[in-house]
């Protein structure tokens, strides 16, 4: 399966949903994944139980907080096609997109029937696989590890309660920022709730209490940062850090914002390099969260 990646440019702006020209440099998916950063094999998102979830297609599948709330996460929603929700903001993307914590595959497929250059990323092995299974390109990727195409793509996707990812909104649109390119889109799905809340949490399949597991603590109970924000708090940070709102809307009880990408000069390719090399380091141990949505 190839991935298809943005156009090298000069200008940085992003091409038309089009068919690239067999000129157009390709990339297959397996050749990006053979310096795929390892620290993602470890990530909660990586092993049971979310692998047996997507697997089998339901849950239960819960995110934990530390006060022992449970969190329930859609899988059944994630692995069926794309719903009217998830068109209307597949209907206004631009561009190469990039699907950031694609889960398993439903945007990315739905994408390229559509028409355009899609991949997505994400730190499970299991999201990618059954990915490319329903036809669409993936790598095992977290945001913050260097990425192909970087400051090229026309258009980020964060929906289901991806813009969580890292516990960080303000950190997470900064390093969106360098992804996009000039007059990018980032298309955001927020919490209905006016809400701006931090919290560490685990996976966690429901079945049995942590206090029941036997052996030592695996990936998936090691605790992670992980954020919810309203689209109030979403337009906070964005303006904080020079986004430009582009629109809001509603479709079957979730919402959305699309935000136009910050005008600033583009950091130079070493620094964004060192930066993301940072931060994936720092994942390692925080290990943000790929593919998830929170109880609304």
């Amino acid at each position: 399966m190839s991935t298809m990646l943005p156009p090298s440019s000069s200008s940085g702006t992003a091409t038309a949903p089009a068919t690239a020209p067999a000129q157009e440099p390709r990339e297959t998916a397996e050749a990006l994944e053979a310096d795929r950063p390892a620290e993602a094999r470890t990530a909660p998102w990586g092993t049971d139980p979310y692998a047996n979830a997507l697997r089998n297609g339901r849950g239960p599948l819960f995110l934990r907080r530390s006060d022992g709330w449970l969190l329930p996460l859609e899988v059944e929603r994630w692995c069926s096609d794309a719903g009217a929700a998830d068109l209307s903001a597949l209907h206004r993307c631009e561009g190469p997109v990039l699907d950031i914590g694609c889960g398993p595959g439903r945007l990315v497929a739905e994408l390229t029937a559509l028409g355009h250059r899609a991949l997505g990323i994400d730190v499970s092995e299991a999201a990618v696989a059954r990915t490319r299974r329903i036809g669409g390109s993936a790598l095992l990727r977290s945001v913050f590890d260097p990425l192909p195409g970087e400051g090229r793509w026309g258009t980020l996707l964060l929906v289901d309660g991806n813009i969580g990812i890292g516990g960080d909104p303000a950190a997470l649109l900064d390093r969106a920022a360098d992804l996009l390119s000039t007059g990018g889109l980032l298309i955001a799905e927020t919490s209905p709730l006016d809400i701006d809340e931090r919290a560490q949490v685990r996976l966690d399949d429901g079945r049995r209490a942590p206090a029941e597991k036997a052996g030592p603590p695996g990936p998936a109970d090691r605790p992670f940062p992980w954020a919810r924000i309203g689209t109030p708090a979403l337009l906070r940070y964005a303006g904080a850090c020079g986004w430009r709102p582009a629109d809001q809307w509603s479709a079957e009880g979730r919402a959305f914002v699309s935000l136009r990408r910050p005008r600033r000069p583009r950091r130079p390719v070493r620094e964004r390099s060192a930066r993301t090399s940072s931060q994936s380091a720092e994942s390692a141990n925080s290990t943000p969260v790929i593919s998830s949505q929170l109880e609304r």
